[in-house]
């Protein structure tokens, strides 16, 4: 095989199907294989367009293959449907629309064009792939055959980078500090970030703090009425940090003394593992990926109920046996996705493509 390339419905900096993509090119080409990233050129950053390459400008032959992360509603997914080579598919899930319907009707209408891709796309590629069992169920609903799982796939190395000193040093003041990683869209609940946390500064801990790191590019409004929610609630310290560099990030984790996850569809959320790998303990209610990303670490609820949220968070961040505890669980976790020969169960799950074709 002459090309192993990917296909994103869009490219920015920070965000995971860019992120894995980035890994997964590093992986394809130390199989010996030309791979680049093509996208919608209006769909990536203007300083990545040197690196990430115009979807229409991707040339293919029949012996090579294509990888197509499929998240939302996109020209490119048509464009993969019609190349005449072979074709993978990574299925990260679309997000329900409703999520988006009051707010964002482009995001909704994009969100509903990807579900009929999604359905459109069932039998175009040789390799059906998801990263999670909640994905790979959700494929199969749709006549997908034999879907295989793969982890979501992150660099290693932004675990290490270096946090931000200056960041560290304002965050590790003495205060409670309660961190949420993630893109500030409505499915991932921040109205209820902010209800779990009056509680808990009104009864728990009135010195605490919430730090909230995720862009709201596109959705403004949604970041809007949050921001009026902080006032209406009566909240101190609430840092909306938006789009933040990696060390900042970094600081963030390193300072953080519980991570809540709130969110009510997540295809994996690489947050959690991040959260884990930082030695944070995790308390998240079980919807979507969650528990299985989680699996069997941290802190999982089912139901929302404020005030019990409020107690618990209280004594994952007092409770020096019981936080040990959870601590010590999620770095057994970390631990087995680290075993985990990535690479190799990608090539074998990829053998179809891999493969010479018979002349």
């Amino acid at each position: 095989m002459k090309a192993l390339h990917q296909f994103t419905a869009g490219f920015a900096k920070g965000d995971a199907i860019s992120n894995e993509a980035l890994a997964l090119r590093d992986v394809f080409r130390s199989w010996g294989c030309a791979s680049d990233i093509f996208s919608e050129t209006r769909r990536i950053l203007p300083e990545l367009r040197r690196e990430i390459l115009d979807v229409a400008t991707c040339a293919v032959q029949p012996g090579d293959a294509v990888l197509l992360h499929l998240s939302i509603g996109s020209p490119v997914n048509s464009f993969f449907r019609a190349l005449p080579c072979r074709k993978a598919i990574l299925y990260h899930n679309v997000t329900p629309p409703r999520y988006f319907e009051r707010l964002q009707p482009a995001t909704t209408w994009a969100l509903e064009q990807g579900l009929e891709q999604v359905r459109a796309l069932a039998g175009a590629a040789e390799v059906n792939l998801a990263v999670s069992r909640f994905n790979a169920e959700e494929l199969a609903g749709y006549g997908y055959e034999d879907v295989r799982v793969l982890p979501l796939v992150f660099d290693p190395a932004r675990l290490k980078a270096k946090p931000d000193r200056r960041v560290l040093r304002e965050l590790r003041d003495g205060r409670t500090n309660v961190l949420f990683v993630g893109r500030c869209v409505p499915n991932k609940k921040f109205e209820d970030l902010l209800l779990a946390f009056a509680h808990f500064q009104k009864a728990v801990d009135p010195e605490s703090r919430l730090i909230l790191a995720g862009s709201w590019a596109g959705c403004e409004r949604y970041h809007q009425l949050l921001v009026s929610q902080v006032r209406q609630l009566a909240l101190r310290r609430v840092e909306f940090l938006g789009s933040v560099p990696q060390g900042t990030l970094q600081a963030a984790y390193g300072a953080a003394d519980l991570f809540l996850c709130l969110s009510e569809h997540e295809g994996f959320c690489v947050p959690l593992m991040e959260a884990m790998a930082h030695d944070v303990p995790v308390l998240a209610y079980a919807a979507g990926a969650v528990p299985e990303t989680l699996d069997g670490a941290g802190v999982l609820v089912a139901r929302k109920d404020y005030p019990e949220l409020a107690e618990l968070m209280g004594r994952l961040c007092r409770d020096r046996p019981l936080r040990e505890a959870v601590v010590t669980g999620q770095r057994e976790r970390v631990a087995r996705y680290f075993a985990r020969d990535l690479a190799g169960e990608l090539r074998g799950l990829l053998a179809p493509l891999l493969a010479e074709r018979p002349s």
